[in-house]
C-alpha cells in the first residue's frame, strides 16, 4: 500500500513539473509576439468628424509607422456630444461659473470655464472665457406668468 502511495505522489509531482514548464514556455512565446508588435509606432488619431452636422456619430482615422506593421491606417467610430459648447471645441467640456456682473462700458458680461473632460486625443485649453450681451433684466417665472395673463386678457378684449 505504501508503494502505491509513493508512486501516486511521484506521478503527481511529475505532472506538476510538466504543467509549470508548459506554462513558462507559453509565456516565452507570448513575449516574442509582443516584441514583434513593438516595431510598430503608437497610433496617432485624428479628431472625430461627425457623419452629419457638427455632432453625433462620426469617425476618426488612426495612423502609425513601422516596417513590419500589418496595419498602418485604420478607422474608428466615435461620437461628438451635441450638448457640448462647440465654440470651445466640440471635444472639450468645461465647468462654467455663474455669469458675472454687466460691464456697463462694453454692455457685456463674462464667465469662466475650467476644463472638465476632453475626448480622446483632444487638445483643449485649461480655462476659457465666454462673453454675452447683458440684455434686459432677466424675467422671473412670476413675471412670465403675469405677462401671459395680460396677453390672454388682451386677446379676449379684441
Amino acid at each position: 500500500m505504501n508503494g502505491q502511495k509513493l508512486w501516486t505522489r511521484v506521478a503527481v509531482m511529475a505532472l506538476l513539473v510538466l504543467t509549470v514548464m508548459a506554462a513558462e514556455g507559453g509565456k516565452a512565446e507570448k513575449q516574442g509576439k509582443k516584441e514583434r508588435k513593438s516595431d510598430c509606432g503608437e497610433w496617432q488619431w485624428s479628431v472625430c468628424v461627425a457623419n452629419e452636422g457638427d455632432c453625433g456619430l462620426g469617425t476618426r482615422e488612426g495612423t502609425r509607422t513601422g516596417t513590419d506593421c500589418k496595419q498602418t491606417i485604420k478607422t474608428q467610430r466615435c461620437k461628438i456630444p451635441c450638448n457640448w459648447k462647440k465654440k470651445f471645441g466640440g471635444e472639450c467640456k468645461y465647468d462654467f461659473q455663474a455669469w458675472g456682473e454687466c460691464d456697463l462700458a462694453t454692455g457685456k458680461k463674462n464667465r469662466t470655464g475650467v476644463l472638465k473632460r476632453a475626448l480622446m486625443d483632444a487638445t483643449c485649453a485649461a480655462t476659457v472665457t465666454a462673453t454675452k450681451p447683458c440684455g434686459k433684466t432677466p424675467k422671473t417665472k412670476l413675471d412670465a406668468r403675469t405677462q401671459n395673463q395680460k396677453n390672454k386678457i388682451w386677446s379676449h378684449q379684441l
